[in-house]
């Protein structure tokens, strides 16, 4: 009786052991489930049409990124357009909402900036080949939701100079293997040591591939969020260099 009990303890282990699911098992799945690699590393071009709610004002809201790195952010307001963030490649800047001016970022916020370029459009595609590392943390329920929790170690960050360590933590739905949480340490400014989050919902198809419709910006913890409704999806678009360029003001003319 006690060899046969044994057998079936063995059994069952055997039967857990196959079940498990590895850190690069899940990221593969997560893939292939949003339309998979090939199709992701296809995209040129992307268009979010969305409306963001601003402390109660639902504003339009358009975010446009390039395989080139060329990006912009951009809502309406009274009529008018503002320039959150634009970046060309080399320069990036935004409007001033007190001088209603251009004005470039400081120096290292570009330079991380760059480095982010080879992640577009998705952290985990061909991150063997980027130097990153995966890891495994086991299941934890987020959003009410069981979730695989997945550590991404990209390249490290500049802070004041200095190179830190750049970990972004993913919570991936154990029955779809989408994500419904990201987190990670802001590192910089007021909120330095606080978690960012970003939640992830309403996943639908553009194009054969998969993508969140709702997402919502927020500090773990903290009540309240900058909930984002995407519209409209659209890729591989061709935009005018010109759409992401500075332009000029009477201080950069002289």
């Amino acid at each position: 009786m006690k060899r046969i009990g044994t057998m079936l303890f063995l059994l069952c282990g055997l039967f857990v052991a196959a079940q498990a699911q590895t850190a690069e098992e899940i990221v593969s799945n997560y893939l292939e489930n949003i339309g998979g690699e090939d199709a992701l590393r296809g995209i040129t071009s992307m268009k979010m049409s969305a409306k963001v709610d601003a402390q109660g004002m639902v504003l339009p809201l358009t975010i446009i990124s390039q395989k080139d790195g060329k990006s912009r952010v951009s809502f309406e307001l009274q009529g008018n357009e503002m320039v959150q963030m634009a970046f060309d490649g080399e320069v990036a800047w935004g409007i001033n909402f007190l001088t209603q001016k251009p004005e470039p970022m400081e120096t290292e916020d570009v330079e991380n900036m760059k480095r982010e370029l080879e992640d577009y459009p998705n952290d985990f595609v061909d991150y063997q080949k980027k130097g990153h590392k995966i890891e495994l943390l086991g299941k934890e329920t987020i959003e009410g939701v069981e979730c695989f929790k997945i550590n991404i170690t990209k390249k490290p960050v500049l802070v004041d100079g200095v190179e830190v360590e750049n970990v972004v933590t993913y919570y991936f739905d154990t029955d779809n293997f989408v994500p419904i949480v990201s987190e990670e340490e802001i590192v910089s400014g007021e909120m330095k040591g606080q978690i960012s989050q970003t939640v992830y919902s309403d996943y639908q198809e553009v194009d054969g591939m998969y993508f969140a419709f709702s997402i919502e910006e927020r500090i773990k913890g903290m009540e309240g969020g900058q909930p984002i409704t995407i519209e409209k999806i659209e890729l591989n678009l061709t935009f005018d260099d010109a759409l992401f360029e500075m332009p000029a003001t009477e201080e950069t003319k002289e």
